[in-house]
């Protein structure tokens, strides 16, 4: 344990395989993230009262707040933060107690609010606002405060969906290498 991941009321983070959290990244309680994850500087990903996870390959991008949603008599479940895998989250975007599938990417400083349901295959335009309950169908791009259909997503935007985890893998891969004192491997 370091003091960028730690515990909450007993609960570890897991981490999965080849994971990179920046040191100046925040990983708290009750947070799975899978393999090849990246966390880069000043994001925080707090499952401080409900559960957290992050999928295969996805990243967080610089100042990205990750949070979730207590149970209460207004919600009895509360609601978890749950990720699929290839997720891309943009610098300074904002997901609480929300549901993403696999391969979607959330533009810079985007929010997207309790009880929301992204499926696969989505890109949420940057400063878009998800409204708490909506449901982003897959395919498509969504813009806007509040969020609306703007297009389906051109084919050269879903080779996107694949492309940057890749790319921030390899660049985690990277940061892992200099921060093992394998400098000449943290370069291509």
């Amino acid at each position: 344990m370091t003091d960028n991941i730690r515990s909450h009321k007993g609960i570890t983070p897991t981490l999965g395989k080849k994971v990179y959290i920046d040191p100046a990244a925040t990983v708290i309680g009750d947070v799975t993230l899978g393999d090849d994850v990246s966390v880069w500087p000043g994001a925080v990903i707090r499952g401080d009262m409900h559960s957290i996870s992050v999928g295969n390959r996805s990243n967080v991008q610089d100042r990205a707040v990750l949070h979730i949603t207590h149970a209460s008599d207004f919600n009895p479940g509360g609601w978890p933060l749950i990720i699929g895998d290839d997720v891309i989250i943009g610098h300074g975007a904002i997901l609480h107690g929300c549901t993403l599938g696999s391969r979607i990417l959330v533009g810079n400083g985007a929010i997207v609010n309790d009880g929301a349901i992204v499926e696969d295959e989505v890109i949420i335009g940057a400063g878009t606002v998800v409204p708490p309950g909506k449901r982003l169908e897959s395919g498509n791009l969504y813009v806007g405060n509040p969020c609306r259909l703007l297009r389906t997503a051109s084919d050269a935007e879903r080779k996107f969906f694949t492309y940057s985890p890749q790319n921030y893998v390899k660049l985690k891969d990277q940061y892992l290498a200099e921060q093992a004192g394998d400098w000449r491997n943290a370069v291509e």
